[in-house]
């Protein structure tokens, strides 16, 4: 397998050579070169199997080159092996039509784990084989961060360096990554918002004077490997509700736009996915965009849902790519006046073509809270405010009724305790594996959010590709 860059002018990797990369040089995002595609009788013998094998059967096209299905089978019982739910992501009922995936059975509680489990033993293997170094650069506005690192942590070969907006993420999410004491684990807080320090990270990749010194990579979802680990979870959930035979719908809480995105892939690849929903918050610039055509960025307003605190989201350029006719030149020249002006259109083709599958809701705080209390009166499912906004957003959906839905639950409660008592007067625990997480010593540096001061920051401590 082959993967282009969304702006046309990067080189041509396969699958080890993105995974390294994470950005491409050209500041675009790696894409297969064509979408593999499961006939209706390929689908259907994936029922019933483990959660590991599942993934074997769902990557294979897309690691082709690069490891065996013996390797890959490997990588994935370690990862999925750390999870507290045998079946990795189990699906939970709610009422006749509406169910939850849960996504939050690995060690850092989060949806993020369930792809960079298998990342950081791809860059243990890959880094091995080269017998280089990687600097991770990243950014968090939340659960990617302490999932990385998590993944990372102690590996040989790999240093990462994650940015997180000061003040702006919570309690737990900060501690989850800043009382990792790893020596090759750095955390910064940057003064501003995700967006910002996300700005930060992608300028790192295009910076000579750090790309001709250190190998530098991604963990956010900007990496197509952490992306293509997501699409399995949505053949789990589906097969279980009765594909290739029965249509599904999914709602996904969506920020930086991956998660949905797997979502998209799953369809590419012959999954019948009747309609993917977009669930944002009050930064709704995807809401927006697929309503309306008008993809511009606005302040950030803090929620009670910090991981959707987003208003530019990367992963929405790979989908404008494939529905814009994969012509790179010219989503080069979009996306730079959208960099220039933080606006744009969508052309007529990717707005049609997005209306086929998506559609978006948007979630006030208090729909977020109504639909919590439901979760919890009615269900007797406790959620975090994410996942309620993506339920939010599947209850008012318009589809036929025949339609199951399944809302992806990206976080465990407890992450997000303060939210979830204010909405339902109770106060989730977290874990007993957690472990005594407040009473640990918490490691951090807080910086301005100003890129020369981040860069030297990341120059002065990563050690240089061999």
């Amino acid at each position: 397998m082959k993967y282009v860059s969304t702006r046309g002018s990067a080189p041509v990797l396969d699958f080890e050579g993105v995974t390294l990369a994470g950005l491409a040089s050209d500041g675009g995002l790696y894409v297969p070169e064509e979408w593999p595609r499961f006939a209706p009788d390929e689908i259907a013998a994936m029922a019933g199997l483990p959660y590991a094998e599942l993934a074997v059967r769902v990557m294979a096209p897309f690691t082709a080159g690069s490891l065996t299905e013996d390797e890959l089978r490997a990588l994935c019982e370690a990862a999925y092996g750390t999870f507290a739910h045998e079946a990795v992501t189990p699906l939970v009922q709610l009422d006749h039509r509406h169910h939850l995936l849960e996504l939050f059975h690995g060690p850092t509680l989060a949806f993020k784990d369930v792809a960079l489990q298998l990342l950081g033993r791809l860059f243990e293997r890959f880094l091995s084989q080269r017998d280089d170094h990687l600097t991770i650069v990243g950014a968090t506005s939340g659960d990617t961060g302490s999932a990385a690192i998590d993944a990372v942590a102690g590996r040989e070969g790999v240093d990462i360096f994650m940015l997180h907006p000061r003040g702006r993420v919570s309690d737990v999410q900060r501690r989850q990554m800043t009382t990792v004491h790893a020596p090759n684990v750095h955390n910064i807080a940057i003064h501003g918002s995700f967006d910002d320090a996300q700005a930060v990270v992608k300028r790192m990749f295009v910076d000579p004077t750090l790309t001709e010194r250190f190998r530098i990579g991604a963990v956010n979802s900007i990496n197509w490997a952490r992306l293509m680990a997501q699409v399995v979870y949505y053949f789990a959930a589906a097969l279980q509700l009765g594909a290739p035979q029965r249509q599904i719908a999914f709602s996904v809480p969506t920020g930086n736009f991956g998660d949905v995105f797997a979502g998209y892939v799953a369809a590419r690849m012959g999954l019948p996915i009747k309609r993917l929903i977009v669930a944002t918050n009050v930064n709704d610039i995807l809401h927006r965009a697929l309503s309306s055509g008008d993809y511009s960025a606005g302040e950030v307003t803090p929620t009670d849902a910090p991981s959707m605190d987003i208003q530019v989201s990367s992963n929405f350029e790979r989908l404008l790519f494939d529905l814009g006719g994969r012509d790179g030149a010219a989503l080069a020249e979009q996306m730079r006046g959208f960099d220039a002006e933080r606006a744009m259109q969508l052309t007529d083709n990717q707005r049609e073509g997005a209306a086929g599958l998506f559609a978006s809701v948007r979630a006030t705080p208090e729909d977020t809270a109504a639909a919590m209390r439901w979760a919890a009166e009615r269900c007797g499912e406790v959620l975090d405010p994410h996942t309620a906004i993506g339920l939010h957003a599947a209850r008012t959906a318009d589809l036929d009724l025949a339609v199951p839905i399944v809302t992806l639950a990206t976080a465990h409660p407890a992450k997000f305790p303060d939210a979830v008592e204010r909405a339902i007067g109770q106060r989730p625990d977290l874990p007993s594996r957690i472990g005594n997480l407040f009473d640990l010593q918490e490691r951090y540096d807080t910086l301005p959010g100003d890129y020369d001061t981040v860069r030297d920051y990341v120059a002065e401590r990563a050690t240089p590709s061999r």
